[in-house]
């Protein structure tokens, strides 16, 4: 293990039939740090060959938040130095997202709280996706001038529908456990006091389908996504951003507040970021898993080398003036082949997934 402070924010055991990762990092919601990343690849590389071990379990120590995303504050840290010290913490971490989705046992995540970002690359590759009551998905990135990466270009596409992955990919909406279900964020429900429990019975039993479909229960709360599907399929399933925004507009009747204030949302965030994460999710939709990836990388790298993401996190992390100087600042401005440009190869090659 590189990082001996990994030792103390992320834990493992070994107990019957399970792998036990238990992340905490409570100070920072568990985001994830780059020697967290190396050690949990590490423990599951070891795992693979543990024959006593069927599955992989993921959970959290903290009461509020599976994991809150990665240690972006240290990136920006990073902004002036050594370029590829800072695009390592990412390259890591997408290895580990394809790590765990190609993983040959079952994984299982038990999540209650705060789950995004890095979070979400953690869990959401995996076989099962168990969410308690306090259960709130988001992938917010582009409040702060970046993407939803960690394999969100796979996985937003994927959801019910494609529209709905655009909604979450360009507003940074949240989910709270009734639509995280719908969507297909989760897989399952359950009581969040029957996690030792649902844990305890994949400790003792080799078939986790089975184990955790005694546990499964109805969503608790009212989902606020579902009743508005056909709008949100009317709306997202436009051919660009202005597009969408313009049927947001438009919209009347019983769902007119929301779409407003769902356009309002788009408008605050970083124009570059909301024409990337568009075209990341439609090209998203037709790639395999670590053709995802290597784009994800791609876009990484050009963004690390633009404006907004260091603006987005000054703005909402560092001062916290929320008033980020978005460059460019309208959505007309954005020239096509900036955004192309993102897709492109990266000077130091494509990302490597082993």
């Amino acid at each position: 293990m590189n990082d001996p402070i990994a030792q103390f924010e992320v834990l493992f055991d070994a107990r019957g039939h399970a792998g036990i990762i238990t992340l905490c990092r409570p100070q920072a919601l568990n985001a994830l740090t780059h020697g967290m990343i190396n050690a949990i690849r590490m423990q599951i590389d070891a795992w693979e060959n543990d024959p006593e071990i069927d599955h992989i379990v993921l959970r959290s120590m903290h009461p509020k938040a599976f994991c809150a995303g990665g240690d972006i504050r240290a990136v920006y840290e990073m902004r002036d130095g050594d370029r590829a010290a800072r695009n390592s913490f990412f390259a890591d971490e997408y290895r580990l997202n394809a790590r765990l989705k190609h993983y040959p046992k079952t994984v299982v995540s038990l999540i209650d709280g705060i789950l995004m970002g890095g979070g979400v690359g953690l869990s959401a590759h995996g076989d099962y996706r168990v969410g308690g009551a306090k259960t709130l998905f988001a992938m917010p990135e582009v409040g702060i001038g970046f993407f939803p990466d960690v394999g969100a270009s796979h996985l937003l596409p994927r959801l019910r529908t494609q529209a709905v992955g655009l909604y979450c990919a360009l507003t940074g909406g949240r989910l709270k456990q009734a639509d995280a279900l719908w969507a297909g964020v989760l897989t399952h429900c359950a009581e969040g006091d029957q996690f030792d429990q649902i844990l305890e019975a994949l400790v003792q039993e080799s078939d986790a389908k089975t184990a955790l479909a005694r546990f499964a229960v109805r969503p608790s709360g009212v989902a606020e996504l579902e009743p508005r599907a056909q709008t949100i399929e009317d709306c997202f399933s436009r051919d660009s951003v202005e597009e969408v925004l313009a049927a947001l507009d438009a919209v009347s009747g019983a769902d007119a507040e929301w779409a407003k204030e769902t356009a309002a949302t788009m408008r605050g965030r970083s124009p570059t970021s909301l024409k990337v994460s568009f075209k990341e999710v439609h090209e998203g939709a037709s790639r395999d898993f670590d053709a995802c990836m290597i784009m994800e990388y791609r876009i990484l790298s050009h963004i690390l080398d633009g404006h907004d993401f260091y603006e987005g996190v000054r703005a909402v992390l560092v001062d916290k003036d929320n008033a980020p100087d978005w460059q460019p600042a309208r959505l007309e401005d954005v020239e096509s082949l900036a955004i192309d440009r993102h897709f492109m190869q990266p000077q130091e090659g494509d990302l490597d997934l082993r």
